[in-house]
This record gives C-alpha cells, sequence and structure tokens, in this order.
C-alpha cells in the first residue's frame, strides 16, 4: 500500500467548493489555498529516496540516489555534496516536449541549480562524509509549478534517502538539519494568488517562486514582474501568502514521512 499524505482544504474535507462561488477561483479554491498535494513514498524500489509528489495536476517523480565519493574539487576535505538534476517528460505537457539528449536548455539548467541550492541549505556535509547524495526530479505531468513541487518532494526522498544510509550505517548521524519547502505565489488580475497552476501563471502580471527552511530562512525568492511593475505592499503581500503556504506543505512532509513506506 502506498504511503500518502493530503494537504486539504481548511474544513478538513476533500470536496473543493463549485466554480462560481464568489471570490473563487477556476478550480473552485480561494485565493490563499493550496491546491491538493498528495506524496507517495517509496513510488519506486531502486533508489533510497523516492516520492511522487501532486500539486493538483502537477505530478513529479522526485528520487534520491546514494553516491559514495564526491566531485573531485570536493576530495579530501571531509566532507559530502548534495546535487540535483530536473527534467520534464516528452508528454508532461500538452505539446511534446523533445528530450533533453546532448543540450539542457536554460531553464532546465536554472531549475535543477534552484532544486539543488535548496537541498544543500539543510545538509551538514561534515555529517555527510565524503559522499553524494544525487537528486533526480522527473516532471511526469505539468500544470504549473514544477519548481516548486520539486523541491518540496525532493526533500522528502532526501530524508528517505538518509534514513537508508543510516540504517546501512553509511553514516552515524543524520546530516539534516532542517526542512525545506517551496511554492509559488502571484498576481493574476490584480488578484494575489497562492500555488498558481498554468492557465493562471501563463497571465500572471507577476510570479514569484519562494523557498524557505522549517526554521524560517529564506533559502530563495524569484520574483518577477511579467508586465509592468509591482510595490513593496504587493511584495509584502505575496511573500506572506508564501510563507503560509509553506508551512502547511511542512505540515505535509512531516505527516507523510511519519507514515510508513512502501516497500
Amino acid at each position: 500500500m502506498a504511503t500518502q499524505a493530503w494537504a486539504m482544504p481548511p474544513d478538513g474535507s476533500r470536496v473543493w467548493r463549485k466554480v462560481g462561488e464568489s471570490g473563487l477561483r477556476r478550480d473552485g479554491r480561494k485565493a490563499n489555498e493550496l491546491r491538493p498535494v498528495e506524496m507517495i513514498r517509496g513510488f519506486t524500489k531502486s533508489a533510497p529516496g523516492s516520492v511522487l509528489i501532486q500539486c493538483g495536476d502537477t505530478h513529479v517523480l522526485c528520487t534520491a540516489s546514494w553516491q559514495v565519493g564526491v566531485p573531485e574539487w570536493k576530495k579530501g576535505k571531509g566532507s559530502g555534496w548534495v546535487t540535483a538534476e530536473y527534467d520534464m517528460l516528452p508528454g508532461a505537457t500538452r505539446e511534446r516536449r523533445a528530450r533533453s539528449r546532448t543540450r539542457i536548455d536554460g531553464r532546465t539548467q536554472e531549475i535543477q541549480r534552484l532544486i539543488g541550492r535548496c537541498m544543500r541549505s539543510v545538509v551538514d556535509f561534515k555529517l555527510l562524509g565524503e559522499n553524494t547524495i544525487q537528486i533526480d526530479c522527473d516532471v511526469l505531468q505539468a500544470d504549473g509549478g514544477t519548481r516548486t513541487a520539486s523541491v518540496t518532494g525532493a526533500y522528502v526522498a532526501l530524508c528517505d534517502a538518509v534514513r537508508v544510509a543510516q540504517r546501512e550505517k553509511w553514516v552515524t548521524r543524520s546530516p539534516i538539519v532542517d526542512s525545506i519547502a517551496a511554492v509559488s505565489v502571484g498576481m493574476v488580475g490584480g488578484r494575489v494568488l497562492l500555488d498558481l497552476d498554468y492557465a493562471e501563471d501563463s497571465t500572471a502580471s507577476v510570479d514569484m517562486n519562494v523557498a524557505m527552511i522549517g526554521s524560517g530562512g529564506l533559502v530563495e525568492v524569484q520574483g518577477t514582474a511579467e508586465s509592468g511593475t509591482y510595490s513593496r505592499g504587493e511584495l509584502d503581500r505575496m511573500l506572506r501568502l508564501a510563507l503560509r503556504g509553506i508551512g502547511q506543505l511542512t505540515q505535509v512532509q512531516q505527516r507523510a514521512l511519519r507514515q510508513r513506506r512502501r516497500g
């Protein structure tokens, strides 16, 4: 049986309000509500850490693999490394996306660097020893927020990989020092919205991605005005809403990690 965890509406139900009610979005959410979030741990058998994260219609498979050794520039320093790769399957979007066979495009490179930075922000490299954890995030289905879903799911996969490392005596203590999650926020039609789907993201006047660790430190704030500008007050509103959403995602991560994983 797969391990699952849900982020539910405030009333605790899985039934979302009907589209068309006053102030609600296309999928029936309020401006400050996340899409339903499900995490299935142990989704594949081979990798020490494997999580399928579903944020609405965005589905990302996140795996964490353990590798003995570190990059050449870190050898002999007694500390480890965490790195990440990201890609989208050809059928993840409506129009087929060509595989990245020989060249990584700029967007893919940007996103995998973001994921790597986020994972490294919660790992003590000395406790990891001269070992590397490779994070892989593969988008199976895309409907906005793939990078933030990748960060949120990758953290859970990282935790599972470290649990395996402790069980196998590859490390004596967990090198994970905090949690991390990420979410998108933006301005659409003059409204500040949390966790944009593709339809919202494609029409947003401001698009922002925020990553934060559990103790409150910000790792990444990527905010861009797609048309015109935005004010300091609007920035503050978006940040407040993003931090609230990240708090909810952190609870989903913790709930998933408390449950027994498959396999």
